[in-house]
């Protein structure tokens, strides 16, 4: 046998392993970080729901000079929906799509740029006495693709360290 024939031959089971590794990753993923929050759930909920004042915590807002931004719907709760495009923050939609005073604010997260994805995301808010015990969670689905790019990037450790600096920031905003 030719020595190019058992190189394709190794190559394509090299190939064929790495896609069958890939495809058995898990079909899903969840990101979560909480922290307390030294202000009632109504000031930390208020500061949520109200996507015009992402801008004061967010860990993603200063990250992209160019970035543009646009407000739909009502100014805060279900309907409201935020736009970004950046060269560096890509293109994406937020809609809240579900919002429970004090206790809840859910969001359906889209991505157009640099890659198409949707996820869900939930800030859920439980008083404890005068503070407030505040989590962040994102979940999806992940294809092909993504789970490969798991298998390279943990999506733990980068999405979590972003969520935990949002968190600091919005502590420091509702408690002043």
């Amino acid at each position: 046998m030719p020595l190019y024939i058992i190189v394709l031959i190794i190559a394509a089971v090299i190939v064929v392993g790495l896609c069958l590794i890939i495809a058995l990753q898990p079909g899903s993923f969840r990101v979560e970080r909480s922290t307390i929050i030294s202000a009632p759930a109504a000031t930390v909920f208020g500061n949520v729901n109200d996507l015009h004042r992402w801008d004061a915590w967010s860990p993603w807002i200063g990250i992209d000079a160019n970035l543009q931004q646009t407000y739909e719907g009502p100014p805060a709760g279900e309907g409201a929906i935020y736009s970004w495009v950046g060269k560096k923050t890509g293109a994406g939609r937020m809609t809240i799509i579900e919002s429970r005073l004090n206790q809840l604010v859910k969001i359906k997260l889209e991505f157009f740029k640099p890659f198409m994805g949707t996820n869900t995301v939930e800030f859920t808010f439980q008083p404890d006495g005068n503070q407030t015990v505040v989590t962040w969670l994102m979940y999806g689905p992940k294809n092909f693709v993504a789970k490969m790019m798991h298998m390279l990037v943990n999506m733990d450790s980068m999405v979590g360290g972003m969520f935990a600096q949002g968190l600091a920031k919005l502590r420091i905003v509702s408690e002043s």
